[in-house]
């Protein structure tokens, strides 16, 4: 699948590769490109051959938010025509967030506005030293609204508050730090280090992975209730039955690869 906006390809691993195509614009995003990202979502995520998903960009910014064409013709919506839009772009990131697959986020440059959603949607980040973020909404007078949920998981209330407010710019070092960037390497080294990720990842079973994740979907900030607790067992108790489980468990006590491993 390939359109002006975006890229996608899936390799023989089972890695499906989505990619911002725009750098002429820094790779920002519009209704189109929201759109064609969402449907991409989807796809990976139903696509029982896809074990896991990289969100790439190219040229020298990963995303720097909101097209500005796209937000001057928003400047002339009216409030329903604005939360159409909206409610659009916060399914993309839904989708993204849930996506049963592991996903990583490639970082090799600045990411600005919704660009830094799309990296705290993501499972985990990858960036190089030249990578930067900032939440610049409030300088034109809005707010970080549909993307705010992530972006809170991903680096804390405490700096939500600060980098939501004041917009300032966030260095790769800075985002390490707070949580946004899982691991900081050098430009030329940001393939290598998520290939190593992924070879781990694909000795792991497939339905295991993405019931893993919705479990800290489903748990996290969650009080540790009786209910909670029953439903825990419940999980175990059909992974160990499944299909999947017992394959996993057998292939163990029999000292061979299980059948997910090509």
């Amino acid at each position: 699948m390939s359109d002006q906006a975006i890229d996608y390809a899936v390799d023989s691993r089972g890695v499906a590769t989505i990619t911002l195509t725009r750098p002429e614009i820094h790779n920002a995003f519009d209704d189109v490109v929201v759109g064609a990202l969402s449907e991409a979502f989807k796809k990976a995520g139903e696509d029982p051959a896809v074990r896991a998903v990289i969100l790439a960009s190219t040229g020298k910014s990963f995303c720097a938010g909101g097209d500005l064409n796209w937000m001057k013709r928003m400047a002339k919506y009216g409030y329903e025509e604005n939360l159409r839009d909206s409610t659009i772009l916060a399914e993309m990131l839904r989708r993204l967030n849930t996506l049963p697959k592991l996903t990583i986020a490639r970082v090799q440059g600045p990411a600005f506005g919704g660009g830094v959603g799309l990296v705290s949607c993501c499972d985990m980040a990858i960036a190089a030293p030249q990578a930067a973020f900032c939440l610049s909404e409030v300088k034109v007078g809005m707010i970080p609204a549909t993307i705010s949920p992530y972006v809170i998981n991903a680096i804390g209330e405490r700096a939500s508050r600060r980098y939501f407010t004041t917009a300032e710019l966030i260095t790769a070092e800075k985002a390490h730090t707070l949580g946004l960037v899982s691991e900081l390497v050098e430009a030329d080294q940001l393939d290598d280090t998520i290939d190593g990720i992924l070879k781990g990842l694909l000795r792991n079973g497939p339905r295991g992975v993405g019931e893993a994740k919705r479990l800290v979907l489903d748990y996290a900030n969650q009080e540790i209730t009786p209910d909670l607790i029953a439903d825990s067992s419940k999980r175990i108790a059909e992974t160990r039955g499944s299909d999947e489980g017992q394959e996993g468990l057998t292939a163990f006590l029999e000292k061979r690869k299980p059948n997910w491993i090509q």
